[in-house]
């Protein structure tokens, strides 16, 4: 049976959460180590190495935390913009696993952590130093145009619009990159809903099991000016997200 809503708080969250950590920590290592050599020979290889590792932190997931992953309407194969919600470490595993030559807009920092920083480099992701300002949004557009001429193309490129995590129930000011991204390159983008951080919080602990669900919303097109189609954004996600946060039996503040 499906567990919608979050499990009750138990003594052992904690213990869980610590076992899942120490595993992934392990697991990172080992294959880290194992798939270095391999992911040399360019981003196909890498992003197997990737995928492996995504394989091992959802399984680790539902089997030490019982923390599952339903998926809703059809994750894109092509080259394209993710444009998702963004509420935990958790929807960060689900998306990548769900599309097979991942990237993310990333800040510059996570791409100096050993191990998991050169990975993501090799699959694609790209790096923002958000203090350069517009010469920060020129440089993502040239990085994706070259990523784009290239034989295996760009893959789907994946960007938070609120910058940061959010809480369930809660937005933030959305940024115009998704829109502005997609001006410069013609790319489609794909909205994404979410409700992972009623199962797996922005801190990461406690951690409750039940089915988390990630859903693959009506594509915006090019056609539109950039503040229109952030507008349409906002409100895909916004009003998709507060579904799969009631559906998870959460409540709006004063409710």
């Amino acid at each position: 049976m499906t567990r919608r809503h979050p499990r009750p708080p138990s003594i052992l969250d904690w213990p869980r959460a610590v076992a899942y950590y120490l595993y992934i920590a392990l697991a990172t290592l080992v294959l880290g180590l194992w798939g270095l050599p391999q992911a040399l020979r360019g981003t196909e290889a890498a992003n197997r190495v990737a995928s492996l590792w995504l394989d091992q932190m959802l399984g680790a997931a539902r089997v030490i935390l019982g923390v599952r992953i339903e998926y809703r309407g059809t994750p894109p194969a092509g080259d394209c913009i993710i444009a998702s919600k963004h509420q935990s470490f958790l929807d960060i595993l689900a998306l990548a696993r769900a599309c097979p030559r991942r990237a993310f807009v990333m800040k510059r920092e996570v791409l100096r952590v050993p191990i998991m920083g050169w990975f993501a480099r090799k699959v694609g992701c790209i790096p923002i130093d958000r203090s350069r300002g517009k010469e920060a949004m020129k440089r993502i557009i040239a990085e994706v145009e070259a990523a784009r001429a290239r034989p295996e193309g760009l893959g789907q490129l994946i960007i938070y619009p609120e910058g940061t995590r959010t809480r369930p129930g809660h937005r933030l000011p959305y940024k115009h990159g998704a829109g502005t991204i997609q001006r410069a390159t013609g790319l489609t983008i794909q909205p994404v809903a979410v409700n992972c951080g009623m199962f797996w919080p922005k801190r990461g602990i406690p951690i409750r099991g039940g089915t988390a669900v990630v859903e693959f919303l009506e594509p915006i097109p090019v056609g539109h000016r950039s503040t229109q189609v952030m507008d349409l954004l906002e409100e895909r996600i916004e009003t998709a997200s507060a579904r799969l946060f009631a559906e998870a039996g959460g409540r709006a503040e004063g409710a």
